[in-house]
């Protein structure tokens, strides 16, 4: 005989412990399930172990989706303000650091535990580690297939995540379950990531690995593409790596970023260099590398002027103003097609995942299949770096929480 409960929630990262605690509370009988053997992993190892938890001004302009809209209500009704005051609440001391980003000061540990005592406070069930199998539709909700003996339900939430970082235990299980009840699936693509380069066009940069410096970046506004034609534009620190770039602006843009198409840097985005660079030639007598270490790292400035076909031991005073001019489109408008990504085992987050045309935006419930709902990255919601993805998390999973 299956065991009965009111709600299984498979899956116990940020959405899934969320939505359990907020249906336990209400005093629905919910079942939390999950394959890892440890709690949480994801939020764990987070904002360098201190669990970067929001962002205070999460938004909808802060998300990707395909339908960009849908997020709007799950972030109205549950905001960045309201986690804190849960996070204030269990007396989790936090600090705040530049755009808005809430970290702990101590340990992420202390997030999984308060999302833990939320959770016991409404008395879930665990089962952890506990595979699941089969999942069926029956007349009064679902039967689901799992360790430990067949579980009975009413209403099934999905909470398993994406495909980012398989070490600790990413699936492609709540894709799976989308399609089995034949929901339409964006196709799910490693985001938050390192891009890489290679080929000729690359070799002068590759011993510029380990520099670092604030840039601009954008990328797409095409139009081309299924619906991807969204803008992204940061400003943000780049890193330099061995194989290509990284850095809160590469992994920014990465989101945005569609194969075979240009990101464009802003290396000195406080300055016109091409008019800078012209206006000195009649007062600086310098070489043209002994100028514009004045700007940036000696490697990255010798690095470009090699890749740009410049001597960096000739003088500024002989150069010609299109010559200059050629030079300042590299540095304020540097256009690289990356050939790829460091992909999911570097990937933050996964774009993609389950259509939100096939949920309910206030609910997050499927719309054809009574009782199912998909929360968290296992959705087409992505957002950007520093919080924003928790934040998601949180408001999605209260969303099914307060209405399954």
């Amino acid at each position: 005989m299956a065991k009965h409960y009111d709600i299984a929630v498979i899956g116990a990262g940020a959405a899934g412990m969320m939505c359990a605690a907020v249906a336990a509370q209400r005093g629905r009988r919910v079942v939390l399930l999950d394959h890892a053997t440890r709690l949480a992993e994801k939020i764990r190892i987070s904002g360098g172990g201190r669990c970067n938890f929001t962002n205070i001004g999460a938004g909808p302009a802060n998300f990707l989706s395909q339908n960009p809209h849908f997020c709007r209500s799950a972030l109205s009704r549950y905001t960045a303000q309201d986690f804190l005051a849960l996070v204030k609440k269990h007396r989790i001391a936090w600090h705040e650091k530049h755009k808005g980003q809430l970290f702990c000061d101590d340990s992420s540990e202390r997030i999984i535990q308060m999302l833990r005592a939320e959770c016991d406070a409404g008395d879930v069930s665990w089962r952890m580690p506990c595979k699941v199998g089969a999942i069926e539709k029956t007349e009064a909700g679902f039967l689901v297939s799992a360790e430990g003996g067949d579980i009975a339900c009413d209403g099934l939430v999905i909470a398993t995540g994406g495909l980012s970082i398989p070490k600790i235990g990413a699936t492609d299980l709540g894709y799976r379950i989308a399609k089995q009840f034949d929901l339409q699936i964006v196709e799910p693509r490693p985001g938050l990531v390192p891009l890489t380069f290679d080929g000729p066009s690359w070799e002068a940069f590759v011993p510029l690995a380990g520099i670092a410096l604030e840039v601009e970046v954008s990328t797409g506004g095409s139009g081309k593409g299924k619906g991807k034609a969204q803008r992204g534009h940061f400003r943000e620190d780049l890193l330099f790596t061995h194989r290509g770039l990284s850095g809160p602006a590469i992994l920014q843009i990465s989101s945005y970023w569609q194969p075979g198409t240009p990101i464009v840097l802003d290396l000195l985005p406080e300055m016109d260099v091409a008019e800078e660079l012209i206006a000195m030639k009649t007062t600086v007598r310098k070489q043209l590398g002994n100028v514009l270490v004045q700007w940036l790292p000696a490697r990255l400035a010798d690095g470009l002027l090699v890749a740009n076909g410049f001597a960096p031991d000739a003088r500024l005073a002989d150069m010609a103003d299109a010559k200059l001019r050629k030079l300042g489109d590299a540095i304020n408008r540097w256009a690289i097609v990356p050939t790829g990504s460091e992909g999911y085992k570097k990937a933050e987050v996964t774009l993609g995942g389950v259509d939100t045309r096939e949920l309910s935006q206030q609910t997050m419930m499927a719309n054809k299949v009574p009782g199912l709902y998909f929360i968290g990255e296992t959705v087409d919601v992505t957002g950007w770096l520093g919080g924003y993805n928790f934040q998601w998390a949180w408001a999605s999973g209260h969303a099914a929480g307060s209405s399954v």
